[in-house]
């Protein structure tokens, strides 16, 4: 059992730690080598380049303005400075969305723990209950400031109950307002939005085969029948892996292509050459560029007849389709209505964005979801049960005093002073960090596994898992393991009657493990967060060795986005746990607020400089968050009506049997009224929207404009069409631009084809390729914050090589 000792090196120790990494990030941010480590976001949308140009040698590494190093914590006023609207400009709804999610928790932690420092404390420390069972219970000081120390029946119970009242119609007040603010920040974002091309389409699954009429046939025939005024095209889905195979060797092949264009700009009188043997290192030596030049040429062949014969294949097109309508009206009766008297068939919902489409899931069959999810909930009920043993462990580092009576013969190696207050108050939280680290990974494999279409519903479905795991593993294996070793001595030791009180008392001292879990996560995870620093390592790793065009340089910037999977599972175990603890161990919420108020400034600063998000969707997490922090609220109560039974608290304990049923009717409330807004479209909205498009635009040409919204790269053309000039040392050279985004074709398996695959093969003769082809969805991009280097903006395509050599 940890001791106020203890807790203080544990504090000690992550703020220091927490102290450092914040310092090192301060000083490596300024530094011109590590610009596009620290500011990705201004690069990508074109506010920033490198201020490394028009310097010394010294000065491309090493910032020597001797006034940067005197103000380099303005980082944190920098953070502070933009707005949410400009939040919303520049980085989208659903980030700044996420950092209400902190905003909430510091509205109600802030009130929570004022009060209940000042009534809770004074009347859990004079009671001293604790102080006559210090021979039966391992006891620490800190449980003298819980629930624990209260005398069974006791009068004082009732301000546990008040509190516990007041706490939950607080909590539920703020979660009312909050639910109502992202319900109405959602319609106004959806409805201030410009024409995208999911406004207008469904992706149709499950279309079923039937003989003598291909995929396409029947998607146009049934849309043409049952939505005749509205439908407009389709585009077919086909399964090319061995393309994208092709595509991503050519686009390998490419960067080489350009790599020794450059390098032979820099030396003209020397043109740069290559074995063809094994991994280059023997075989006839021939020309670099011709060689690559003719292996892209061989690829653009192959390349082009796999395309056609995926096009005259049958069994290439899979039973889905993305269908477009003439208006937004259309399109959401479509997703919002079933289409068949088998439900099983013509299964519609909202096209995913562009960028959130999951390729490889679109295929998958009705039948094979169902399996899929059945085998992947069994995994993770396992996946489950097993992370119990090393959580079990982690434990029994957490509890040394209960383990020595147990196993005395561990007693002389843990009585030295310090590293008995270092194995309490820092290893078990640092312990269960490390655990969990590779946790999210597995789940999102899990989550592919299961089918979904678009990264941002596998993403919600990986945090779901991760917060049944938190909640069952940490939370309550936890509390329940913690106990069993705890206890033990004190279980073989009683009569069976006394069991039960004995677990009621212990409960409330488990806050000591989890307050140094929030400090090794919560103050120092935080703060390693921001110093980024296995991004600056492989950063520069990847600029020393695979750095060849300022293209790589571009893809060896990594701004990564916000971790929705682990972060916001992560946060609901904090309003869990402040919760819980608000009316049992009141000492555990100052911790908490320095997490909530540390975590909101790093990650304002990381959507404001680095992250990048892949999607947006509009803040669809929200109802999830809310839901989770009622569950934190029916477990609080729950918790402490089982922990007042223990107390033979008779008087007082029936007064806590109505909450629940009051936090569940205000969910219940809370879910009617406002989750529609994140589930449909509401057809008001969308006819206004239409009635607004005809009236401003009235010769919009849409089919044109949805015709390649969801076009695979399969269906666009593999001759360079068109060059591009290169700027080295001012010199402008020739540049094959890149086949496909490296990013796009990593998860390629099934492209779409044109609206019509009558015509699929003559309109991929007529498609230049673009490295974007289907409408843009780039965020209006905010002024950047002031630093020292103005930034300035290059061409977008151009290869500045000299910038960073």
């Amino acid at each position: 059992m940890a001791t106020l000792e203890d807790i203080s090196v544990s504090a000690l120790i992550n703020i220091l730690t927490a102290f450092a990494f914040l310092l090192a990030f301060a000083l490596l941010r300024i530094q011109p080598i590590n610009d596009r480590v620290y500011f990705p976001k201004w690069y990508i949308n074109g506010g920033r380049t490198s201020p490394r140009r028009s310097r010394n040698f010294v000065g491309k590494f090493v910032n020597l303005n001797v006034l940067n190093y005197l103000t380099f914590l303005n980082w944190m006023p920098q953070a502070m400075r933009m707005s949410e609207s400009e939040i919303i400009s520049h980085a989208g709804l659903d980030s700044a969305v996420f950092l209400r999610i902190y905003t909430l928790g510091l509205k109600i932690f802030v009130p929570m723990t004022i009060v209940a420092l000042l009534v809770l404390i004074p009347v859990n420390v004079s009671s001293g209950t604790l102080n006559f069972l210090r021979k039966e219970l391992v006891v620490s000081d800190i449980d003298k400031l819980s629930i624990s120390n209260v005398h069974p029946k006791s009068i004082r119970f009732f301000v546990h109950i008040a509190l516990e009242y007041l706490f939950t119609f607080w909590t539920c007040f703020l979660l009312y307002k909050e639910y109502c603010n992202v319900a109405s920040m959602r319609l106004n974002f959806l409805a201030s939005q410009r024409r995208r091309a999911e406004q207008f389409t469904v992706v149709v699954k499950n279309v079923p085969r039937v003989s003598g009429r291909s995929i396409s046939d029947s998607v146009d025939q049934f849309f043409k029948t049952n939505h005749p005024d509205h439908y407009l095209c389709h585009q077919a889905v086909y399964n090319a892996n061995k393309f994208a195979k092709l595509v991503r060797k050519r686009d390998r092949l490419q960067n080489w292509l350009d790599y020794n264009q450059l390098k032979f700009e820099r030396h003209p009188d020397r043109r740069p050459t290559i074995k063809t043997g094994f991994l280059c290192l023997w075989g006839s030596k021939v020309d670099a560029i011709d060689y690559y030049k003719q292996q892209i040429k061989e690829l653009d062949r192959r390349m082009a007849l796999e395309r056609q014969k995926i096009i005259k294949e049958p069994k290439s097109i899979l039973p889905v389709a993305f269908v477009s309508f003439n208006s937004r009206w259309g399109a959401a009766v479509c997703a919002q209505t079933q289409q068949s008297k088998n439900p099983t068939l013509w299964i519609t919902n909202w096209a995913p964005e562009p960028r959130d489409v999951y390729w490889q899931n679109l295929a998958i069959p009705f039948v094979s979801l169902t399996i899929r999810k059945l085998i992947i909930s069994l995994s993770v009920f396992a996946l489950v049960f097993f992370y119990m043993i090393p959580i079990a462990f982690v434990q029994s580092l957490a509890n040394l005093e209960g383990l020595e009576r147990v196993a005395p013969f561990l007693r002389p190696v843990i009585e030295l002073k310090f590293i008995k207050s270092f194995l309490q108050g820092f290893l078990p939280g640092l312990a269960l960090k490390i655990f969990l680290y590779i946790l999210p990974a597995i789940l999102i494999i899990m989550s592919k596994i299961e089918g979904h279409i678009a990264l941002s519903m596998l993403e919600r479905r990986a945090a779901a898992k991760y917060y049944y795991f938190m909640l069952v593993n940490v939370f309550l294996g936890s509390i329940v393991t913690g106990t069993a070793f705890e206890q033990l001595h004190s279980f073989l030791h009683q009569s069976p009657a006394q069991i039960p009180r004995t677990i009621g008392v212990s409960i409330p001292m488990k806050a000591t493990f989890f307050i140094t879990y929030i400090m090794v996560d919560g103050w120092a995870g935080i703060a390693a967060e921001i110093l980024r620093l296995k991004e600056l390592v492989i950063f520069h790793l990847k600029n020393m060795f695979l750095v060849r065009t300022e293209r790589d340089r571009e893809r060896a910037m990594n701004p990564g986005s916000v971790d929705f999977p682990e972060t916001i599972p992560s946060l609901h175990l904090y309003f869990l746990l402040g919760i819980v603890y608000a009316v049992v161990t009141p000492i555990l919420l100052p911790f908490i607020l320095v997490f909530f108020a540390l975590a909101y400034l790093v990650y304002r600063h990381q959507i404001i400089n680095v992250y990048n998000q892949q999607y947006e969707s509009a803040a669809a997490f929200w109802p999830h968050v809310h839901s989770r922090i009622i569950a934190s609220l029916l477990i609080s109560q729950l918790l402490l009506l089982g922990l007042l039974s223990t107390k033979q608290a008779a008087n007082s304990t029936p007064l806590l049997v109505v909450l629940p049923v009051l936090t569940l009717y205000f969910h219940k409330y809370c879910k009617n009224r406002f989750e529609p807004a994140f589930r449909k479209y509401p057809l008001e909205e969308a006819m206004a929207k239409d009635i607004m498009d005809k009236t401003t635009e009235p010769e919009l040409d849409l089919k044109a404009y949805l015709a390649d919204a969801y076009l695979h790269p399969i269906f666009q053309t593999f001759e360079v069409e068109e060059e591009e000039l290169v700027q080295v040392r001012a010199v402008r050279v020739d540049k094959y631009q890149s086949h496909v985004d490296n990013e796009q074709t990593s998860n390629l398996s099934s492209p779409s084809s044109p609206h019509q695959v009558d015509h699929a093969a003559s309109s991929a003769h007529h498609h230049a390729y673009h490295p974007t082809s289907s409408p843009q969805y780039v965020y209006k991009t905010s002024s950047p914050p002031q630093y020292s280097d103005d930034p300035t903006f290059p061409s977008y395509y151009s290869y500045h090589h000299e910038a960073e050599p």
